[in-house]
């Protein structure tokens, strides 16, 4: 294309065709303005293929001339040697490498195996840009090279920017084992493959063939068996190829990372800011070659401190751009996976950087791109084989924080404001819609979802909806957020009304008093009191059950109670008092806590609300407890017991279940309160296989733990000890109150 000018010249015309200076042309591409005037002037070596990847980035070419630039690089190059006879080490071994020990000692049982004949003889080593596939396999290379005493062979095969022809690579490892050229000529290129076998399986060689393109690339290179042992690297994981064995990288340990960055910048720098260097690995996303662009950093800008690189990268719309160290650019190496991307990947890329959550499914993409759940699932594998979406377990994927970023910058820079925000609302759509038929499981006079309901995912049994509420949490709670930012207040009541009855279930999430109070405010601007009673309330609810913020509770109640009062809603007046009764006794305040529940149960029985009107019997007999009437207690907590006990109970079978079990375990407290230990002991332990049955595991422990005090009274401490082994088990599942006097127990009968 550009005839036999030198590379200087051709990458000199170029730039003043597009119109740049010199330093417009360094902004663009991340190369200093040194080295491109040192190339334009041939004072110094061609550079590499990425530094001429990120030149024609810069320039804007179209890929013709993209190409024509990179044989101009290619023909200025010195002839490289990329393999080598003999049992030379690999070159560029790192001296500071890090970590990486379980995948290390696996790559050295696979080449004892293949010493031994017992196990196959490739290893893929696949990942996302920069994650260390190369470090590692020439660091494996250089380790096991005295177990390989015909040769180390390396091949890089450039399959990301310019990939290397499989036979151009066939003929160099054949040359570099020393096939002489007489004999290439009379095997014929045909032959050259399975000569390559032939040779590999009489000898004992290592050969590292780095950064693949794909399949097609790599099989004719491979053995069919011997003792040598083959190393591929690539961002795909070569799915095609059978019989391999396969290591997937991806980021760092956070102890891995952290000594990398100390290792390059020294131990006593690292020392002297050890918080500011944990921060810098985690906003390089713990991606090696993101760490070695920031110790490099950090080591040539010796007056900065390592705090001073934490700011730079603290904001995410410059981190990229400030990931990069001379022709060493983290973006780039995203970029050239990202080219090799369909148009319909690209864009789904680029979307699921909207995804609030850690991890995503099949049916995030599908929302996002407004496309069908199969489409989007090929979509998005397209996108793991490229190495830029990681498949974290069945069915879900997680996009690396530093490619989230970049996606991002991408969809900034190529998709209107209009097509990002359509995506976003059709996500948010989903979620909250998804998180309202979920929850109305649980929800008396819904259940199932109605049949006109389509959805993404399968909601077909309760179960499956608890999953799906608590696998999404992430994402549905910041959509709910979102959709409060932008006023809209009927899907956030509407969402938050939906909880009702999981949120018994899932207690100790962390959340529900910001999801209640979001939708107090959204009831309160739409001017609804019916709606203002019932979220106040639930937001009194969480404060209490959740936060413990008893007397924030009792002021919340005051305002469901008014305006319920002005809605003429007498349930919502109950459920006001109710919770009011609740913050009181946990304030140790019994007579408020026993006038309230009274009163509440007779608001209920006025209603005739026979859900509501059960809930409350519980607390008012829990009250009367505190106050010290225990059998005014039993005796109605045995009221609710027969009501449940009936055949034609007006109450869903989800409320009675819970029900009883929160009321069984109220009478083991009432029994035990009376010194009853036998009868306490039944009833705890009924309460908790109650519990588990309805799978409330942070009452499961409240049970388990009055279980242990029961046998501990009956002289039984070695099923007590199992009862509060269990309770430290279920850990943040339990109340910290709960947990905190299981193990005070557990020890004092440890010391017994």
């Amino acid at each position: 294309m550009f005839g036999e000018k030198p590379f200087g010249v051709v990458l000199r015309d170029l730039r003043q065709q597009a119109r740049l200076t010199i330093e417009e042309l360094a902004t663009a591409s991340g190369v200093s303005v040194r080295a491109i005037g040192d190339m334009e002037r041939g004072r110094s070596r061609v550079p590499q293929r990425r530094t001429v990847m990120a030149l024609a980035e810069g320039l804007g070419l179209p890929a013709a001339v993209r190409d024509g630039l990179l044989a101009a690089g290619r023909a200025g190059r010195p002839t490289r040697t990329v393999a080598v006879t003999g049992t030379a080490v690999p070159p560029r071994t790192v001296r500071d490498f890090t970590g990486r020990v379980p995948q290390l000692q696996r790559l050295t049982e696979l080449a004892e195996r293949t010493r031994t004949g017992a196990g196959g003889s490739v290893a893929v080593v696949s990942g996302p840009p920069g994650c260390g596939k190369t470090t590692l396999a020439l660091k494996a290379a250089a380790d096991l090279a005295e177990e390989f005493p015909d040769g180390c062979l390396v091949v890089d095969l450039h399959g990301v920017d310019g990939a290397v022809d499989p036979g151009e690579a066939l003929l160099k490892l054949l040359k570099a084992l020393g096939v002489p050229d007489r004999r290439l000529r009379q095997t014929g290129t045909a032959g050259h493959a399975g000569l390559l076998r032939t040779l590999l399986s009489e000898r004992r060689c290592l050969v590292v063939l780095d950064n693949a393109r794909d399949d097609e690339q790599i099989r004719p290179l491979l053995p069919t068996g011997g003792r040598s042992l083959v190393l591929v690297t690539s961002r795909r994981p070569l799915t095609g190829l059978a019989e391999v064995d396969r290591l997937a990288l991806s980021e760092m340990t956070p102890d891995e990372a952290v000594e990398l960055l100390g290792r390059i910048v020294g131990p006593e720098r690292a020392d002297a800011e050890p918080d500011a260097v944990a921060k810098v690995t985690e906003l390089c996303g713990r991606l090696p070659l993101a760490l070695r662009v920031a110790g490099n950093w950090l080591t040539v800008r010796s007056a900065w401190t390592v705090d001073h690189l934490v700011r730079r990268l603290a904001d995410e719309e410059r981190r990229l751009s400030a990931l990069s160290a001379g022709d060493v650019r983290v973006e780039a190496a995203f970029a050239l996976s990202y080219r090799q991307l369909t148009p319909a990947a690209a864009r789904m890329l680029r979307l699921l950087s909207l995804v609030p959550g850690p991890d995503m499914t099949a049916a995030y993409g599908a929302s996002l791109t407004g496309t069908g759940l199969a489409e989007a699932e090929d979509v998005m594998e397209e996108l793991v084989e490229a190495g830029l979406l990681q498949a974290v377990y069945t069915g879900r994927h997680q996009l690396h924080d530093l490619l989230r970023l970049f996606a991002r910058a991408r969809l900034a820079r190529e998709d209107e404001p209009h097509e990002r925000e359509a995506a976003e609302e059709r996500l948010r759509a989903w979620l909250l819609e998804t998180a309202v038929v979920a929850g109305r499981w649980y929800k008396l006079k819904y259940g199932a979802p109605p049949p006109s309901w389509q959805g993404l995912v399968p909601l077909d049994t309760a179960d499956e909806a608890r999953a799906w509420l608590q696998a999404e949490a992430p994402a549905w709670l910041a959509a709910l957020r979102s959709a409060s930012d932008k006023g809209e207040h009927t899907r956030v009541v509407e969402t938050a009304d939906a909880m009702e009855w999981f949120c018994d279930l899932w207690v100790f999430w962390g959340h529900w008093s910001e999801v209640y109070e979001l939708s107090s405010r959204s009831a309160a601007a739409l001017d609804d009191p019916d709606q203002q009673a019932f979220h106040h309330n639930m937001h009194a609810w969480a404060l209490i059950e959740c936060d413990h913020r008893y007397r924030e509770a009792i002021a919340r109640t005051a305002e469901g109670l008014n305006s319920a009062r002005r809605a003429g809603n007498v349930p919502q007046q109950a459920s006001a008092l109710s919770h009011a009764a609740v913050a009181h006794r946990k304030l140790g305040e019994a007579q408020a806590a026993t006038d309230k529940a009274r009163t509440s149960v007779e608001l209920y029985e006025e209603a005739d609300d026979r859900e509501g009107w059960l809930g409350a019997l519980v607390t008012y007999g829990s009250s009367l407890r505190f106050l010290g009437r225990v059998e005014d207690a039993q005796t109605q907590h045995q009221r609710i017991i027969t009501f449940l006990d009936a055949p034609d109970r007006p109450v869903s079978a989800h409320v009675a279940a819970m029900t009883r079990a929160h009321t069984t375990y109220a009478l083991g407290l009432d029994h035990a309160l009376l010194g009853h230990w036998p009868e306490a002991a039944h009833h705890h332990r009924e309460a908790v296989a109650q519990f588990r049955r309805i799978d409330m595991p942070h009452m499961r422990g409240s049970a388990l733990l009055g279980l242990a005090e029961a046998l501990t009274e009956l002289g039984d401490p070695q099923e007590a000890r199992t009862c509060l082994h269990q309770v430290v088990d279920l850990g943040d599942a339990v109340d910290t109150t709960i947990l905190t006097s299981a193990r005070r127990l557990l020890d004092t009968l440890q010391n017994q």
